[in-house]
């Protein structure tokens, strides 16, 4: 089992930068391919980037392509998302969630990022 606890949320403002932080209980942490994804109010929870278990491949939504920057580190089971160049719209919660061949779907609780205009 994996538990994910993500931190780096805040307020920023538009222009701004972040790094989320996904921390990962468990030493199989290298199996599993990571996803961000993020919810704003009133709206569906959407993908944002993922990486793949040895952190060799990357895949971003087209509205933060050049702007988010996906990377993980197995050694210290944590997955980053560098987030710069932020705008009003990139306001959500957003969540990491691991998963592996074969095993259920693991997610964070979630941090908040506001982002003023």
């Amino acid at each position: 089992q994996v538990q994910l606890v993500e931190s780096g949320g805040g307020l920023v403002q538009a222009g701004g930068s972040l790094r989320l932080s996904c921390a990962a209980s468990g030493r199989t942490f290298s199996s599993y391919v990571v996803r961000w994804y993020r919810q704003a109010a009133g709206t569906e929870r959407e993908f944002v980037a993922t990486i793949s278990k040895d952190g060799g491949v990357t895949y971003y939504t087209d509205s933060v392509k050049g702007r988010f920057t996906i990377s993980r580190d197995n050694a210290k089971n944590t997955v980053y998302l560098e987030m710069n160049a932020l705008k009003h719209e990139d306001t959500a919660i957003y969540y990491c969630k691991a998963n592996a061949e074969g095993s259920p779907d693991y997610w964070g609780q979630g941090t908040r990022v506001n982002v003023s205009s």
